[in-house]
Protein backbone atom coordinates (compact mmCIF):
# COMPACT_ATOMS: atom_id res chain seq x y z
CA UNK A 1 0.00 0.00 0.00
CA UNK A 2 1.52 3.59 -0.92
CA UNK A 3 1.16 5.58 1.86
CA UNK A 4 3.20 8.93 2.65
CA UNK A 5 2.80 10.06 6.73
CA UNK A 6 3.87 13.45 8.16
CA UNK A 7 4.47 13.63 11.63
CA UNK A 8 6.58 16.11 13.92
CA UNK A 9 4.16 19.10 14.14
CA UNK A 10 3.25 20.82 17.43
CA UNK A 11 2.55 23.58 19.15
CA UNK A 12 6.05 25.79 19.69
CA UNK A 13 6.71 29.55 20.87
CA UNK A 14 7.90 32.04 17.83
CA UNK A 15 11.57 31.74 17.49
CA UNK A 16 11.56 27.74 18.59
CA UNK A 17 12.30 25.00 15.80
CA UNK A 18 10.69 22.25 14.94
CA UNK A 19 11.23 18.99 12.34
CA UNK A 20 8.60 17.79 10.17
CA UNK A 21 9.28 14.20 8.70
CA UNK A 22 7.69 12.43 5.64
CA UNK A 23 8.04 8.93 5.34
CA UNK A 24 7.03 6.42 2.72
CA UNK A 25 5.98 2.98 2.56
CA UNK A 26 5.22 0.77 -0.45
CA UNK A 27 7.36 2.57 -2.72
CA UNK A 28 10.57 4.59 -2.98
CA UNK A 29 10.83 8.11 -2.64
CA UNK A 30 13.95 8.05 -4.92
CA UNK A 31 13.71 9.74 -7.87
CA UNK A 32 10.28 11.53 -6.89
CA UNK A 33 10.21 14.88 -6.12
CA UNK A 34 8.79 16.19 -2.81
CA UNK A 35 6.83 19.12 -1.88
CA UNK A 36 5.72 20.33 1.12
CA UNK A 37 2.87 22.33 1.26
CA UNK A 38 1.02 24.37 4.32
CA UNK A 39 -2.43 25.51 4.44
CA UNK A 40 -3.54 28.17 7.23
CA UNK A 41 -7.09 28.39 8.49
CA UNK A 42 -8.71 29.92 5.46
CA UNK A 43 -6.06 30.30 3.01
CA UNK A 44 -5.38 28.14 0.13
CA UNK A 45 -2.91 25.52 0.34
CA UNK A 46 0.48 26.77 -0.67
CA UNK A 47 4.15 25.56 -1.94
CA UNK A 48 6.77 26.17 1.34
CA UNK A 49 9.70 24.16 -0.11
CA UNK A 50 10.58 21.49 -2.31
CA UNK A 51 13.68 18.92 -3.40
CA UNK A 52 14.17 17.52 -6.66
CA UNK A 53 14.72 14.18 -7.81
CA UNK A 54 18.87 15.56 -8.24
CA UNK A 55 17.90 17.04 -4.48
CA UNK A 56 18.01 21.07 -6.13
CA UNK A 57 15.92 22.61 -3.12
CA UNK A 58 13.58 25.23 -3.57
CA UNK A 59 12.54 27.70 -0.92
CA UNK A 60 9.18 30.34 -1.15
CA UNK A 61 10.73 33.84 -0.04
CA UNK A 62 9.40 33.68 3.14
CA UNK A 63 11.01 30.77 4.59
CA UNK A 64 14.82 30.64 2.92
CA UNK A 65 17.11 30.96 5.67
CA UNK A 66 15.05 29.45 8.28
CA UNK A 67 13.61 25.85 6.73
CA UNK A 68 15.55 23.47 5.38
CA UNK A 69 14.54 20.39 3.22
CA UNK A 70 16.54 17.49 3.96
CA UNK A 71 16.09 13.73 1.64
CA UNK A 72 17.25 10.61 3.53
CA UNK A 73 17.10 7.79 1.03
CA UNK A 74 18.36 5.11 3.49
CA UNK A 75 15.20 6.19 5.70
CA UNK A 76 12.95 6.31 2.39
CA UNK A 77 11.76 9.97 4.00
CA UNK A 78 12.06 13.59 3.52
CA UNK A 79 12.29 16.08 6.50
CA UNK A 80 11.81 20.01 6.91
CA UNK A 81 13.83 21.47 9.62
CA UNK A 82 12.12 24.55 10.62
CA UNK A 83 14.20 26.82 12.71
CA UNK A 84 12.78 30.60 13.78
CA UNK A 85 9.58 29.70 13.43
CA UNK A 86 6.76 32.54 13.38
CA UNK A 87 3.35 33.21 14.06
CA UNK A 88 2.49 33.02 10.28
CA UNK A 89 4.53 29.60 9.97
CA UNK A 90 1.45 28.01 10.89
CA UNK A 91 -0.98 25.66 9.39
CA UNK A 92 -1.42 22.15 8.12
CA UNK A 93 1.59 21.00 6.57
CA UNK A 94 1.54 18.41 3.87
CA UNK A 95 4.29 17.00 1.63
CA UNK A 96 3.84 15.46 -1.75
CA UNK A 97 5.70 12.80 -3.87
CA UNK A 98 5.41 13.51 -7.32
CA UNK A 99 7.06 12.13 -10.39
CA UNK A 100 6.00 12.28 -14.08
CA UNK A 101 1.95 11.79 -13.58
CA UNK A 102 2.00 9.82 -10.24
CA UNK A 103 1.31 12.36 -6.82
CA UNK A 104 0.61 11.00 -3.64
CA UNK A 105 0.29 13.02 -0.45
CA UNK A 106 -0.11 12.75 3.48
CA UNK A 107 -2.59 13.87 4.93
CA UNK A 108 -0.84 16.46 6.99
CA UNK A 109 1.02 18.01 10.24
CA UNK A 110 -0.54 20.78 12.78
CA UNK A 111 2.44 23.52 13.06
CA UNK A 112 1.00 26.10 15.28
CA UNK A 113 3.45 28.78 16.57
CA UNK A 114 2.32 30.82 18.97
CA UNK A 115 2.94 33.07 22.65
Amino acid sequence: QVQLVESGGGLVQPGESLRLSCEASGFSLNGYGIIWHRQAPGSPRDWVASIGGTNLQKYVDSVKGRFTIIRDNAKNAVYLQMNSLKPEDSGVYYCEATRLRASYWGQGTQVTVSS
